[in-house]
């Protein structure tokens, strides 16, 4: 069961869904040594370096928000990133839970 990539996306971007990380996670230490807060651009994906810059986008309403890869995750399958709370929302409304979207590395 391996996911595909739309036609659409460009080369160099990867597809797939996104969620948030719940306020429990506040005040924890992150894979990179970080402490963790909801308030920060930042996100966890399972192998870009810590450090990494990405866009992260919605294709369904077109807007794109850039964060900082600070930890490990997601641990759910099929989800390929999660989001601060700060960096979903300025995507979508909090109450989705989950959405499709494109990452893009920066730098």
């Amino acid at each position: 069961n391996v996911p595909t990539m739309p036609a659409e996306t460009a080369p160099g971007v990867e597809s797939g869904k996104a969620s948030y990380y719940a306020d429990m996670f506040n005040g924890r230490r992150t894979a990179s040594g970080e402490i963790f807060s909801n308030s920060n651009m930042t996100a966890a994906h399972k192998t870009l370096p810590f450090g990494t810059r990405v866009r992260v986008s919605n294709p369904a309403n077109g807007r794109t928000v850039e964060v900082t890869i600070n930890d490990r995750g997601p641990h759910v399958a099929g989800r390929i990133i999660d989001l601060s709370s700060t960096a979903f929302s300025a995507l979508d409304n909090l109450s989705r839970g989950v959405i499709d979207v494109h990452v893009e590395v920066l730098e």
